[in-house]
């Protein structure tokens, strides 16, 4: 009797350290990331990211699909995904990268540094007085599996912080709101905004030139998420506009961003190469392991995903 294989790809993950880290915890499974190595007949576990069209279309007995990944919208929208359970990536490690880079990014702006950096550049000895972080509003966008956590270590370092989603969430520390039909208020009081929507059809383009407009002037913009869920070009006139002051951007509609972009120009904006929460294998091959076991068991993996919703 063959044993259990499973696919792997991806172009910017380690598969060395993958194979070395899942392997260990399940020593009946076959790693493989050459689809011309193995009998597509004996796969029956894919861990991809953004794989080739057609990709998954030559492997007749997939019983799981594991994006290597929390964001599952480059997946989601192919046309030769199986009818198998898709589960996405969720580790504490994601979380806790996740949370650090939202923290770091509300604290700039909480305690004035951008301001400091770039008086640094002109050797101006520039004094802001701080303000006590409880009077600084921070809104989250998004309280799933890396939103929540970051909301609520937002409100444990002080902040009055809000949360909005699409339905009701409990955050300790939090002020929750959800629903569409809130988020245009949701907005309107909002001074650092951090965005950790999932790209869905519903999310995409969400934060538009009319729904921009709408947060106080002097606003700080963090998008921790997908780059499409903003509308780029409006963003890009209220930035220079001054609508919003600000903006830590990590994500991007098209990525790498390119270098005639005009976001590299721009003395408000700091970019990250879409690295605020990554993949540690030794950290998530323990869940990815888990979820085949389940499915093994005729379980359901764990964050299964709705390939009909988005997320």
């Amino acid at each position: 009797m063959s044993r259990d294989a499973l696919i792997f790809y991806s172009a910017f993950d380690d598969p060395a350290a993958w194979k070395k880290t899942l392997t260990a915890e399940l020593s009946d499974l076959d790693f493989f990331t050459d689809p011309d190595a193995v009998d597509p007949a004996r796969v029956n576990y894919a861990l991809a990211w953004k794989p080739p069209s057609g990709f998954f279309a030559r492997f007749p007995n997939l019983k799981l699909v594991t994006n290597l990944g929390a964001g599952v919208d480059s997946l989601v929208g192919r046309d030769d995904l199986p009818d198998v359970p898709i589960s996405r990536l969720s580790d504490t490690g994601m979380v806790s990268l996740m949370s650090s880079y939202v923290l770091f990014s509300v604290i700039r702006y909480a305690r004035d540094i951008h301001i400091f950096e770039r008086a640094q550049r002109r050797s101006e000895w520039k004094y802001v007085h701080p303000r006590a972080l409880s009077d600084i509003r921070v809104g989250v966008l998004g309280l799933g599996e890396l939103g929540a956590p970051a909301a609520q270590a937002l409100a444990q370092t002080g902040f009055d912080v809000r949360g909005w989603s699409r339905s009701l969430k409990t955050v300790p520390g939090v002020t929750c709101s959800a629903g569409i039909e809130t988020l245009d208020d949701f907005l309107r009081d909002i001074e650092i905004l951090v965005i950790l929507l999932p790209l869905t059809p519903d999310t995409r383009g969400l934060l538009d030139a009319r729904r921009l407009a709408l947060l106080p002037a002097d606003a700080k913009l963090i998008n921790a998420s997908r780059g499409a869920v903003v509308d780029e070009t409006a963003l890009i006139a209220a930035l220079q506009s001054g609508q919003i002051a600000e903006a830590t951007l990590d994500v991007f509609v098209v990525e790498p961003l390119p270098r005639d972009h005009v976001f590299w120009r721009m003395e408000n904006v700091l970019i990250t190469p879409h690295l605020a929460s990554i993949t540690v294998p030794e950290a998530a091959a323990r869940e990815v392991a888990e979820s085949i076991r389940r499915v093994r068991s005729g379980l359901p993996p764990l964050h299964q995903i709705d390939p009909r919703r988005g997320y």
